[in-house]
């Protein structure tokens, strides 16, 4: 199984759902032509490096997909120069290391750094409140004693003044 990636920029000019069957009808094309569709990416709508047919943003779609053999990119592609919906494609053929970097893309390994759960300022956040909370508890325990004592203490002076008469 040999696999392969198209990417494709369809105009922007297209109603949503005009969008929508670019895209299906090249995914139903090579699903006929026995292929196995690995990953549809939709990448959405992205400015231009430069202007393509006097417009200067596209909306991106990528299909990576396997075959037995690359007999249907031919069809494939002529169909894509004749399609004016689109504005640009590409097929490329994926060696193992452009697959490994796909899967691993879609594990999320690649790409958009995912915020931690608990980052540095977070953790020292924590760590500062643990240590006010422990604070507090030493002074609430610090007061309570102080109260003891004191009422100890003038339990003892009642008891003095008492034996003292």
């Amino acid at each position: 199984m040999k696999h392969y990636e198209v990417t494709f920029v369809v105009d922007p000019v297209l109603s949503g759902d005009e969008i929508k069957a670019t895209e299906k009808a090249y995914e139903d094309m090579l699903k006929n032509e026995g292929c196995a569709i690995v990953h549809v990416d939709e990448m959405g709508l992205r400015q231009l490096a430069y202007p393509i047919n006097k417009r200067s943003s596209g909306i991106f779609y990528c299909i990576e997909f396997t075959s037995e053999s690359g007999d249907m990119i031919g069809k494939m592609e002529l169909a894509m120069k004749r399609d004016e919906r689109l504005m640009r494609f590409l097929t490329i053929a994926l060696d193992r290391h452009g697959v490994k970097y796909n899967a691993d893309k879609r594990a999320g390994l690649i790409g958009k750094v995912k915020k931690k759960t608990k980052g540095k300022a977070q953790e020292e956040t924590a760590a500062e409140a643990k240590a006010s909370e422990a604070k507090a508890a030493a002074e609430a325990k610090a007061t309570e004693a102080a109260k003891t004592a004191a009422a100890a203490a003038a339990e003892e002076v009642v008891t003095n003044t008492e034996t003292a008469e």
